[in-house]
């Protein structure tokens, strides 16, 4: 049997591959327990400049594993228990100072949404679609769909998501905010590491930062999050990266 998620830490850069092809990448126990192992340590790497998250086959990620549902997974607190696991490896990488760009070529669709919104960044195909689809179950949205759908597109696009059976194509994606980038169907992946490592070779710790800043100011007061913001800046313009790039600027700056 291969690994359920490869995953591999190069050059700043840590990689998450679902790898469940003939599933269209649902998560059963093997690819929860590993996704949530993965993201912890890529989060925790101080090597780690950026995460991809991508998928091998036809589909990014269908969600959880109906099939293993209705066969085997015993019990509606299995279920919970599952999806617990699943969270915790989005939780990683939402409260991490890591920025993660999603690779979602294919169809996305229920928890899978939860996946790509775990990403600060998503790209997807010309020939992609995304959707909930968690009623046509019988089921409700987890993985953090409801905690997230509304914050990327407005409540009222959320509630269109999640109240029909629709998968949104790509360029209406697109227009709703829920996606930063399509491309051509082929591109999806090789363009998801392009964007990580203009990352990398920028101001990483910076833009690291940033993220964590506009993840945490949605949860918490105003000022707290300013208070925040000042402690960040103040810390960024110690570090050596800040001041090369500063001196860097006001030199420049003196030429003109």
């Amino acid at each position: 049997m291969s690994d359920p998620l490869l995953y591999s830490v190069e050059d700043g850069l840590a990689r998450l591959t679902l790898n469940r092809p003939e599933r269209l990448n649902a998560f059963d126990d093997a690819l929860a327990y590993a996704w949530a192992d993965a993201t912890a340590d890529a989060t925790a790497r101080p090597d780690v400049k950026a995460i991809v998250v991508d998928a091998a086959g036809p589909a990014f990620c269908a969600g959880g594993d109906v099939l293993a549902m209705a066969s085997g997974i015993g019990s509606a607190r299995a279920l919970e228990d599952l999806a617990y696991v699943i969270s915790r490896g989005i939780l990683s990488l939402t409260e991490s100072s890591v920025p993660v760009v999603a690779a979602a070529h294919g169809t996305t669709a229920g928890g899978g949404l939860g996946i790509l919104l775990a990403s600060d960044y998503a790209i997807v195909g010309q020939n992609s679609k995304i959707g909930s689809r968690y009623a046509s179950m019988g089921l409700t949205p987890d993985l953090s769909v409801t905690a997230q759908l509304a914050r990327a597109v407005g409540e009222r696009r959320a509630l269109q998501l999640v109240l029909q059976e629709r998968l949104l194509p790509a360029e209406e994606a697109l227009d709703w905010g829920l996606v930063a980038e399509v491309v051509e169907p082929d591109r999806v992946q090789a363009r998801a590491v392009e964007v990580a490592r203009e990352w990398i070779a920028g101001a990483a710790g910076a833009y690291g930062q940033a993220k964590r800043l506009v993840r945490a100011g949605t949860r918490r007061p105003f000022a707290d999050a300013v208070a925040d913001e000042a402690a960040s800046i103040g810390a960024a313009f110690d570090t050596p990266e800040a001041q090369a790039r500063i001196a860097a600027f006001a030199a420049a700056a003196t030429r003109r």
